[in-house]
């Protein structure tokens, strides 16, 4: 419970610090986004990467269980 309500107070704080009747920090916030999203999406890329060289080696080692399971 008490993380819930620190959650919506730091929530709260975040959403009066980007209007412009609070700290007005919008602005601050669009280049930190520009700034930061080539890198996330490059991360989110390489993590998707590992998910399908992952997904690739599974499905072969599935497949030879299968073939192990159809010559036994």
């Amino acid at each position: 419970m008490k993380a819930l309500i620190i959650g919506l107070i730091v929530l709260a704080a975040a959403v009066a610090a980007c209007i412009p009747q609070g700290l007005g920090w919008w602005d601050e916030v669009v280049v930190f986004f520009k700034g930061f999203l080539p890198f996330i999406a490059a991360f989110i890329g390489l993590i998707a990467i590992f998910v399908g060289i992952a997904d690739m080696k599974d499905r072969a080692e599935a497949r030879k269980e299968e073939a192990a399971e159809k010559k036994e």
